[in-house]
């Protein structure tokens, strides 16, 4: 009879629980809600188009981050200057706000600081919120991928006549690429699923958390569960699916 490996059953079962806590609520919830619930709810002009804003405008987040934060990860991967521990701990600080102080300072930034830019009730506030909020992961992400990197591959191509430019795009990026791209997956479903900011920023138009918030205050938990699903549901399956993509490219 072989040995059980006590090591292992003990691990485990303290797995097992982890994730029954993080899977069982949204088993029931779908549970609850039921299939021809969550069809319907499909069908409701206002639940998908309050989905799409929300995937589209993060997603625009994550882009503004990918032509800035990813240069900055570069050099904070790269190179050691005064104040290094100083920025690393300013990008981390949106991480640790909480996030309706964070919708706040963002107004008084916008609203009544020098840029007088009226944010409220816009989709650039929104997507200025989910963008603070959510960065941190990009940035940290490429941080991480550029610093896996082996420095001897970018002394190399260099010594064949690679400029910086080409050693960044040939070399350094793809061999990071794994990184970068769940990096940019969680700033991503990080800004979808940002709420207090958002909600001090622009209530309108709705983004899928304050639908489902609103939805909730003034209908209760039946009317508000079936587009909780669906929001759950759709990120799902786009995220398994690019998650998919990156580990078999």
């Amino acid at each position: 009879m072989k040995k059980i490996n006590l090591f292992l059953l003990i691990f485990g079962f303290l797995s097992l629980i982890i994730i029954l806590f993080l899977s069982l609520p949204i088993v029931k919830l779908f549970y609850d809600v039921g299939f021809e619930k969550l069809l319907e709810t499909f069908q409701d002009k206002e639940v998908y188009s309050s989905i799409y804003l929300t995937f589209k405008v993060s997603f625009y987040a994550v882009l503004f981050v990918i032509f800035t934060g990813i240069p900055l990860g570069y050099l904070i991967a790269r190179y050691d200057f005064k104040g290094k521990i100083i920025l690393e701990s300013i990008i981390d600080i949106p991480v640790m706000v909480p996030h309706t102080a964070a919708g706040i300072a963002l107004l008084m930034m916008f609203q009544k600081g020098f840029l007088d830019i009226n944010i409220v009730d816009t989709t650039t506030g929104i997507m200025i919120a989910m963008m603070f909020l959510s960065s941190p992961f990009l940035i940290n992400g490429a941080k991480e991928g550029f610093r896996k990197v082996d420095i001897k591959y970018e002394y190399a191509a260099r010594t064949l006549g690679a400029n910086h430019f080409q050693l960044f795009f040939s070399v350094v990026l793809p061999s990071a690429r794994n990184e970068i791209v769940n990096g940019a997956l969680m700033m991503w479903s990080r800004g979808i699923g940002e709420f207090g900011a958002v909600v001090i920023i622009s209530y309108h138009p709705m983004v899928a958390p304050i639908l489902i918030y609103d939805r909730f205050n003034s209908y209760g938990l039946n009317y508000s569960a079936p587009v909780a699903a669906m929001m759950i549901f759709v990120s799902m399956i786009v995220f398994l699916s690019i998650r998919s993509w990156n580990n078999v490219k």
